[in-house]
């Protein structure tokens, strides 16, 4: 008998949100978390007092379980390692450890040991397996997902795959889901739940820019390209993003063209960042990295947080207990 994503992690409802690096603030992932589901703040290359801060935030908006999204192939293992350290060291344990991308077997140890909860998500099924034997929640990330692809499968047919060499194992369906409908089908193929990225970019605790939210709602998957030009600060890795001048003329100079502030930390954004456009950010945001699944066809509205997990509620493993009251209880906390 296999547990569920909803009973591993002490959740009300079977979804995850992404820790979008940029866009998924404590704000958001608090909000998520207070919804029901589980929320998850971006980490990205957060560290020292910038991730403090950052960690602060979260622990004080939610004690339900909530998470911090680190990447282990962009920071590299002596950041990495300083990065879970801070985050074992400041937060309690009902914020739980979200990896995009695997990382050495003794990084996930050291994160079951400490007795957290550990999400991984991956492209491969020899990836999936291996988180999986290392006590791992396993998302498995299909093409149809906006941002970095970790692979080349397809969403449904990778969820397969693991289910039937995972049976017991709590397996997570990322890619291409903005509807209820997609969620449901994703569970059908063998998902205990789903992770959805693109649909809270445009929430309203969101941290997206305007214009990045604005073109998500207004976008189908015919605008959505998969890349590999917004490679500074990310290199080596193909990215789901919403077409722009950028992604149609790649042999343009790398100048800068906007800047940002993360953390009250000025920067300035040259053009191919893999920096997202956020809240903070000004210039160019129309030629910046606009990460995009292709569930930006089912999505036209900026939604409170709450709303988006009410509205999948009802077709997760985990809702069956709730219902409307997901929404009713959420909103008395926005």
């Amino acid at each position: 008998m296999r547990t569920t994503l909803a009973q591993t992690l002490g959740i009300r409802v079977g979804l995850l949100q992404s820790g979008m690096g940029g866009v998924a603030g404590p704000d958001l992932a608090c909000a998520v978390s207070e919804a029901g589901a589980a929320g998850c703040a971006g980490g990205y290359k957060l560290a020292g007092e910038a991730l403090s801060a950052m960690l602060k935030r979260l622990v004080a908006g939610t004690d339900r379980p909530v998470g911090v999204n680190l990447i282990p192939e962009v920071v590299g293992p002596d950041e990495l390692d300083r990065q879970l350290g801070q985050v074992l060291d400041e937060t309690p344990q009902h914020v739980y450890l979200s990896l995009f991308g695997m990382a050495d077997d003794a990084v996930l140890d050291r994160i079951t040991g400490a007795g957290r909860r550990l999400v991984v998500q991956i492209g491969t099924v020899q990836d999936g397996v291996r988180a999986a034997e290392r006590g791992a929640i396993v998302v498995a990330q299909g093409t149809e997902a906006g941002g970095h692809l970790l692979g080349t499968s397809h969403r449904d047919d990778l969820v397969a795959e693991l289910r039937a060499l995972l049976p017991t194992v709590p397996l997570v369906a990322a890619g291409g889901i903005g509807s209820p409908d997609e969620a449901a089908r994703a569970i059908a193929a063998g998902a205990d739940g789903v992770l959805l990225g693109t649909a809270f970019v445009v929430a309203r605790e969101s941290m997206a820019h305007p214009q990045f939210k604005t073109a998500v709602c207004t976008s189908g998957e015919a605008d959505t390209v998969i890349s590999d030009v917004y490679e500074i600060g990310w290199p080596g890795r193909r990215h789901r993003v919403l077409a722009t001048d950028v992604t149609r003329n790649p042999d343009q100079p790398k100048n800068f063209i906007g800047r940002t502030v993360v953390e009250g930390k000025p920067y300035v954004v040259p053009r191919f960042s893999a920096a997202v456009p956020t809240v903070t950010t000004s210039g160019r945001i129309g030629e910046m990295a606009m990460y995009c699944g292709l569930s930006c066809g089912a999505i036209s509205d900026e939604l409170p947080a709450a709303e988006i997990v009410a509205g999948f509620a009802r077709v997760l493993p985990g809702a069956h207990a709730v219902g409307t009251e997901i929404a009713e209880d959420s909103h008395g906390k926005l």
